[in-house]
């Protein structure tokens, strides 16, 4: 008998408080395709806000905790539905010292996780999950995970083999959609029209969605979006694949 791939999921903060639809969809999916899943509820933030706002000692106290909960699972593969907390596991040991233990641990980690998408088709070998939705999509490639991880083809492979879905190209689909974490909040005008240059391109396309990889994105082109009044909805890739729809 095969014995199922034990994967630990990493649900970051945003989803776990913002967007819980897209951590449900993930385990869906994960079993959907034959993984047994793990979830360690006192598992918290990975340290990406304070480390990109430079306060590195807080961003080691909160990654330490989330690091050694995530090996005490003993899992095959830790996946996160989100490039942005990915790319941060693999700076943590950054964090610590040449020599510190948990410099060790937290390598040991970053060789352990991965992205939703990427770990389904390079790490799993899977393009058609089984999942279904009828009309137009776009893919918005969110910056972590497209110039820190290299992920570009695994989404699209995915999106293709999804039943009934017809896949338009957005012009400027690598362009940022203006989010950058506390960018937003610092320069908030800057961020809008960063944004709002991205719907413009959006707006033409005749797509029922936009999807993308990471929640933060998502938020940023959903509320605005929806501020304008556009049909347009934002949705999560684990959503797409599950075949749930994003909330409205």
């Amino acid at each position: 008998m095969r014995v199922a791939m034990r994967v630990a999921l990493f649900p970051t903060c945003l989803v776990d408080q913002m967007w819980p639809s897209v951590g449900e969809a993930t385990v869906r999916l994960l079993r959907r395709v034959g993984c047994e899943v793990v979830f360690d509820p006192g598992v918290t933030c990975c340290g990406q806000p304070a480390f990109n706002t430079g306060y590195r000692a807080q961003a080691r106290q909160v990654a330490a905790g989330t690091v050694q909960r995530l090996l005490d699972l003993r899992a095959d593969a830790i996946v996160a539905p989100s490039g942005s907390c990915t790319a941060m596991f693999h700076h943590l040991p950054e964090l610590w010292p040449e020599g510190d233990p948990w410099r060790a641990r937290a390598r040991e980690l970053a060789g352990q996780i991965h992205e939703l998408g990427t770990f389904l088709v390079r790490g799993l070998g899977k393009t058609d999950v089984g999942a279904r939705f009828d009309g137009r999509i776009t893919w918005h490639d969110a910056c972590h995970g497209l110039r820190e991880l290299g992920i570009k083809d695994e989404p699209r492979q995915l999106i293709h083999a999804v039943n009934g879905a017809e896949l338009v190209e957005m012009p400027g689909a690598e362009n940022c959609c203006g989010f950058g974490g506390t960018f937003a909040i610092k320069h908030a005008d800057i961020s809008v029209a960063i944004l709002d240059q991205k719907l413009s391109a959006l707006e033409q396309l005749d797509v029922k969605a936009v999807v993308s990889g990471d929640v933060s994105c998502l938020m940023q082109i959903g509320g605005r979006l929806a501020r304008t009044g556009s049909p347009i909805r934002a949705m999560h890739l684990a959503e797409l694949l599950a075949g749930a729809e994003a909330p409205a």
